[in-house]
């Protein structure tokens, strides 16, 4: 007999949908799973078994077939063992007919029969909503997760054997957990406040600037300046996402694996991975079965802290620069691909120099500095829109405003920003096109004749330009000022500096 059960796989970070075919006939005893599954699927065999023997249902000892339909794509992960096993129940006549026409099943399998929660049980649901799908079987660890998605009832389940029952109508679904009382992991210790810091009044109002518009900051300086203790508290001052971007990331976190209590993702992500990271960690890579999530994708909608800069590997640096352009990445390989989303923004610090040093007190020679400066080349410098040399406070420096009334600044420059882009793609002055910055960042004749003064004494090109340009777009909403003025051009282009 034949039987098929929708569900779905994860690709990248999205899902798409799967139909498990099941036949059961005459012959000697065999399974054959087909439709390019990965190890772990070809391993499902044994749980699958297992599962079905331990819930007191019969294992057909006959000659069964497994096809994962559409066969031509790669199938990752374990979340279609439920549905086989469903399959093979439906196939050998232990379900209902019927019982699963309008309805998927999601989730993988333990020996007893439990289900257990499945990565990606966000964007699985999703795809499947889209494909038709009215309701899906899901374990009762993924229940809260997959009820985000709107349009499809979610049925959760415990064991294999509770489908069954509840196929059969003796037994009530089980209901949807409450969200988990448990903290959610926000990327940023609350006990680091920007009011900490002493000084530094540049820095902080372009750490600002980059919270608030979306720029990307580069801080150099030596040893004790303060460069990662600003950085590190970044997150504070950053405002919670919209709906539309906390599902986003709310989707990488469920494709990445990544648990979830059950509710979107507000608090934009902090990703700071250690300078001896790959260029798949960082970048995003794979194998011929599955794409693997980089730094950048976890970052989206978020920051990517890179301390210590000049210690990663200038190939896995110069793998940053299309993404930083294009807000994109993407993954090829011999046989798979996928367009994941970068929309990131890049807070770095790094060394003057190897010794950390500057000025009469540096112990490198000129080869030591060269070899150092050529770790970051022309082009990754020129795509930051911020550059500060930050030499420390002095004794006498007092603290400046803390993390809370620094982000209610932000706010407000974040809202005029929403409000000026509510018509557009974009959404922050850095991602304004350099067609339109003449519309959206207008300034005074005279701001515009210091602009193009800066740039022919400095030798600026078309991209420094456009930077600086938005920069003090920027600082323009922080006044409430709807036209750049000449002392917010100066400043933008003081807060680029040849640091390195």
């Amino acid at each position: 007999m034949l039987a098929a059960v929708r569900s779905a796989a994860v690709h990248g970070i999205d899902g798409y949908p799967v139909i498990v075919e099941v036949h059961v006939g005459a012959g000697l005893p065999a399974y054959d799973l087909v439709g390019l599954p990965d190890a772990a699927g070809r391993e499902s065999r044994e749980r699958v078994r297992a599962a079905i023997m331990s819930t007191g249902l019969e294992w057909p000892m006959k000659r069964i077939t497994v096809n994962l339909a559409p066969a031509v794509l790669r199938k990752a992960g374990t979340g279609l063992e439920a549905a086989i096993a469903c399959g093979v129940l439906a196939a050998s006549e232990q379900l209902p007919e019927g019982a699963l026409a309008t309805t998927a099943v999601i989730g993988e399998l333990g020996l007893d029969g439990t289900l257990r929660h499945v990565p990606g049980t966000l964007v699985i649901a999703d795809a499947l909503a889209r494909d038709g799908v009215d309701r899906v079987i899901v374990p009762v660890a993924s229940a809260r997760e997959a009820s985000l998605v709107r349009g499809i009832e979610v049925l959760p389940a415990q064991s294999l054997g509770d489908i069954v029952l509840c196929l059969s109508g003796e037994m009530c679904w089980a209901d949807i957990p409450p969200v988990a009382d448990i903290p959610t992991e926000v990327g940023f210790d609350d006990a680091l406040d920007l009011g900490e810091v002493r000084g530094l009044e540049v820095a902080r109002l372009a750490l600002a600037a980059a919270a608030a518009g979306g720029h990307h900051l580069l801080l150099v300086g030596p040893p004790g300046a303060g460069k990662t203790m600003l950085a590190k508290r970044f997150p504070s001052i950053i405002p919670p996402l919209v709906h539309d971007a906390a599902l986003e990331v709310t989707r990488i976190a469920s494709a990445h694996g990544q648990a979830s209590c059950g509710e979107l993702v507000h608090q934009p992500p902090f990703r700071a991975p250690h300078h001896s990271a790959s260029a798949a960690a960082l970048i995003g890579g794979g194998t011929n079965a599955r794409v693997r999530i980089g730094e950048i994708t976890l970052a989206h909608k978020g920051v990517l802290f890179l301390d210590e800069l000049g210690e990663f590997s200038p190939c896995v640096l110069d793998g940053l620069r299309q993404p930083l352009e294009d807000r994109t990445v993407h993954i090829s390989r011999a046989g798979v691909s996928a367009r994941l989303p970068a929309d990131f923004t890049l807070i770095a610090c790094c060394n003057p120099c190897p010794c950390g040093l500057t000025g009469d007190d540096c112990r490198c020679n000129e080869v030591q500095r060269t070899r150092y400066r050529r770790r970051l080349s022309g082009p990754l410098l020129d795509r930051f829109d911020l550059r500060l040399m930050v030499e420390g406070p002095s004794a006498t420096d007092t603290r400046g405003a803390s993390s809370a009334e620094t982000r209610e600044f932000v706010q407000h420059a974040v809202d005029r920003q929403r409000a000026r882009f509510c018509d557009t793609p974009f959404q922050r002055n850095a991602d304004i096109p350099q067609r339109w910055l003449d519309r959206f960042a207008p300034m005074t004749p005279q701001a515009s004749s210091t602009l193009a003064d800066i740039a022919e004494v400095r030798g600026l090109s078309g991209r420094g330009v456009a930077r600086v340009w938005r920069v003090a777009r920027t600082l323009a909403d922080f006044d409430g000022s709807e036209l750049i003025d000449v002392a917010q051009i100066d400043t933008a282009a003081t807060m680029r500096d040849e640091v390195i």
